[in-house]
């Protein structure tokens, strides 16, 4: 998201640019046949010609960042993207301005719906991919960056199931990180794949060849609920749990790092009294390390050897009310326990 006047000056003032258009709100034209041979064979031009269209410039009093059409009287961007404003305005590929209503928001998800009733024909919506994104995808990143309209970066997937931070303090589950440059103005704006499925919903940018989006897999997920009902809930456990590293099994005497061990249980949480918390230290290598409680070896089948993996599923997998079969090594015994699943509180405890 552009948050201040301040970031927009300097980089106008560090690059260069002629700034007549850019100030203006124009939209350069999308290249055409006309072009040469060049647009007519790359890849990255066919899915700006056949995506653009549908990528909005969103602002509200607070600053701007994108959207993209999700359905013919919806478009998607972040939560944090549109705040706490309940209208936005948006700008169409040909600069025509639209009134927009913020019908629904996730903020755990980063993600947020905004319903208008009057988008121009070619603004067809964009198809979330049903595919997992795979490392080494190659993906384009459409978007507003530094209100500079109709941008696009091209890169891959340099990684799958990561975990980012939610406005909430929570973490999203499931992200995609992608080498395609995203800066402020670009959140909320689709990471497309080659064939024009969004794989990701950017989420946050601007550091050296390293971005994030909000996954489709998750988007598919909270994305009709927030047209349906503006809200989503998630699957809550009401557990804090740390990787069992060598240093971990070390101090809890276990044969091999593996599966999450259980630091601490919610006292009025789904898990308590099934789910045993550490409940002593000990010092590895001038390390203080948390000590007794079950180790998490598998949910519902699922290994969960890092807390991307259990995030993953309770996400994906799960709902609030849903009862989940969890495997944990417990006193030198594999054994398994049932948890009803809660709904995630609004902060963090």
């Amino acid at each position: 998201m552009a948050d201040s006047r301040a970031s927009r000056r300097q980089f106008l003032g560090l690059s260069g640019l002629a700034l007549t258009a850019g100030l203006a709100g124009c939209n350069p034209s999308p290249p055409t046949a006309d072009d040469g041979e060049a647009s007519d064979t790359s890849p990255y031009t066919r899915v700006y010609r056949d995506t653009i269209d549908s990528v909005l410039l969103i602002r509200t009093g607070e600053g701007s960042g994108t959207g993209w059409v999700y359905d013919d009287d919806h478009v998607v961007t972040n939560a944090h993207v549109v705040g706490e404003a309940t209208g936005v305005d948006l700008r169409t590929g040909d600069g025509s301005w639209l009134d927009g209503e913020v019908v629904g928001t996730d903020a755990n998800s980063d993600l947020a719906v905004v319903e208008t009733g009057s988008l121009p024909e070619a603004a067809t919506p964009l198809a979330l991919a049903e595919e997992p994104a795979t490392v080494g995808q190659e993906v384009v990143a459409i978007g507003n960056p530094f209100d500079l309209n109709g941008s696009v970066t091209t890169g891959i997937v340099s990684g799958t199931d990561r975990s980012i931070p939610a406005p909430t303090g929570y973490r999203i589950p499931d992200a995609i990180q992608t080498d395609a440059a995203a800066n402020p103005g670009n959140s909320g704006g689709p990471l497309v794949a080659l064939d024009g499925r969004v794989v990701a919903v950017v989420n946050s940018g601007g550091g050296d060849n390293i971005a994030f989006g909000v996954s489709a897999a998750l988007a598919r997920r909270v994305l009709p609920e927030l047209v349906e009902t503006g809200s989503f809930d998630h699957s809550f456990l009401g557990v804090s749990l740390t990787s069992v590293t060598p240093s971990v099994a070390e101090a809890n005497d276990l044969d091999q790092p593996r599966g999450l061990l259980v630091v601490s249980v919610l006292s009025d949480g789904p898990a308590a009294g099934t789910l045993r918390p550490s409940d002593d230290e000990a010092v590895v290598d001038g390390e203080s390390i948390p000590v007794g409680g079950d180790v998490m070896l598998s949910i519902d089948g699922t290994t969960t050897d890092t807390a991307e993996a259990l995030g993953s599923h309770l996400a994906l997998e799960t709902d609030p009310g849903d009862t989940v079969s969890l495997t944990v090594l417990r006193d030198g015994s594999e054994r398994r326990v049932e948890v009803e699943l809660g709904t995630r509180p609004e902060r963090p405890s």
